[in-house]
């Protein structure tokens, strides 16, 4: 018996066979968040054979009160978390193979790295995001859990293609509004308990044991001790068009891609450029040098001028910090990068 794992081989749900099972498996967690780091170190902690992380963003100081493997030196030198979330899961568990991504999230991203992957986790806070995941899932007959968690509230459920009702038969549309971290805050128990339940539904299909899953939509909330579990089985809709009886996967198509978004939890708004790729690094620093304050590390360019701070990503992305404005970060974005 490996003594690392000793304990969780004990138990009589994953057992010596289980535990084989989770080192030949591959986990594909798309954002380094919140919900991302707790399920990526859990996993990590219990044995599985590989991860390949997604992130777009880097590590700030309003991070560090709920996002578990981040210190304060990432976000002092605002290292993107795909790189930092695998410098910290390699220090807690070396044998355990970590691909880290730094990108968007798209369609086509996710065409190429869905090759081999056994589960797909949700951690992101974007529902433009977590549609495409939905049509990737059931296109390749991938399963994946869904989590969202703002405030003191949670929800988590798992999907299964050909099985259960999908997120599209849930939602019928990208939902628009409603509550976000920037407008509502979250306190970290949340964080924990969406955490949870995604990493042992992760647990139960990696092991096989799909007859241990909930089968049911389950949201909380901490703050006023309200627990609701729901099922949803009857929401399968036959004529959805991600995973009906004539799919098309509408999420998939380039125009339902969002090219410039609000992120959530802060006063930024991310440009996504037609054609992405690397740029002249050096010259841009230089010539930026001239009219403002320019920092740079091996991954990102920030540049700060008239109050303004643009993040530039070596595949041409920008985050424009200090506004939700979406016209006036693109106006920032074309007299400087464009």
């Amino acid at each position: 018996m490996d003594e690392r794992y000793s304990r969780q081989i004990l138990f009589p749900g994953i057992g010596e066979s289980g535990q084989q099972l989770l080192k030949e498996k591959h986990v594909l967690i798309v954002g380094a968040g919140a919900l991302g780091t707790g399920n990526a170190e859990m996993l990590t902690r219990a044995g599985i054979g590989k991860l390949t992380i997604v992130d777009r963003d880097y590590v700030e100081w309003s991070n560090l009160h709920r996002q578990q493997l981040y210190t304060e030196n990432d976000a002092r030198e605002r290292i993107p978390k795909a790189v930092a979330a695998k410098r910290r899961l390699k220090q807690v568990n070396s044998d355990v193979s970590i691909d880290a991504q730094i990108m968007d999230v798209t369609p086509q991203e996710l065409e190429r790295i869905c090759d081999g992957i056994d589960l797909i986790i949700d951690a992101t806070d974007n529902f433009d995001i977590r549609m495409m995941m939905n049509d990737i899932a059931h296109k390749y007959k991938v399963p994946w859990i869904y989590g969202s968690c703002v405030s003191s509230y949670g929800i988590s459920y798992t999907i299964i293609p050909g099985v259960t009702p999908c997120l599209h038969c849930l939602m019928r549309q990208v939902p628009i509004g409603g509550m976000t971290c920037d407008t509502n805050g979250i306190i970290s128990p949340v964080v924990q308990m969406v955490t949870a339940y995604q990493s042992v539904e992760a647990l139960k299909l990696l092991t096989k044991n799909e007859n241990a899953l909930r089968n049911r939509l389950v949201s909380f909330d901490l703050w006023t001790n309200q627990h609701t579990s729901i099922n949803v089985e009857k929401l399968k809709n036959k004529d959805c068009r991600t995973c009906g009886e004539r799919p098309t996967y509408p999420f998939l198509a380039y125009e339902n891609q969002t090219k410039a978004a609000v992120l959530c939890g802060r006063d930024t708004v991310q440009i996504r450029p037609k054609k992405q790729g690397d740029r002249d690094w050096e010259n841009l620093a230089f010539n930026l040098s001239k009219i403002g304050n320019v920092e740079q590390n091996p991954f990102l360019l920030s540049f700060t001028t008239d109050g303004n701070r643009l993040v530039l990503f070596r595949d041409g992305r920008v985050l424009v910090h200090g506004t939700n404005d979406v016209v006036h970060a693109k106006t920032l974005y074309n007299r400087y990068f464009g």
